[in-house]
């Protein structure tokens, strides 16, 4: 991928990962907030929590945020794997873990699928 030797290099790669991952964290939190909604919906209107269109609505759109962003940390973390073989020894510093913002994603996604998961339940 570069030619340039430069450690910068990988250090520019790590940051954009990072910045993905503020975007899951983004979505998650969304999602989440989306489907808590209809909960809330709920409480404020009771005489209409017999029906049940807007919480099932909510619930679906704020999971499907939640997997969403999960997805996406799946697949940045993967770009990033991609990257990180195309870079030489010069590129990476002595001593440096490269797989930490790559382990950062992972827990994310895993913490999400939790999330996901968890709402489902409760359902």
């Amino acid at each position: 991928m570069s030619e340039l030797n430069d450690p910068r290099v990988l250090f520019a790669a790590e940051r954009t990962l990072l910045a993905w991952n503020r975007t899951c964290l983004t979505l998650m939190a969304f999602g989440f907030v989306i489907e808590r909604f209809g909960l809330f919906l709920r409480y404020v209107a009771p005489e209409t929590a017999a029906t049940p269109g807007p919480r099932l609505a909510s619930h679906l759109v704020g999971v499907g945020f939640i997997l969403c962003g999960v997805l996406l940390a799946l697949m940045s973390s993967a770009q990033y794997v991609r990257v990180l073989r195309s870079l030489r020894g010069a590129e990476i510093p002595q001593g440096h873990w490269v797989h930490l913002a790559t382990v950062t994603n992972v827990v994310t996604a895993a913490l999400g699928v939790a999330v996901a998961g968890y709402l489902f339940a409760q359902a």
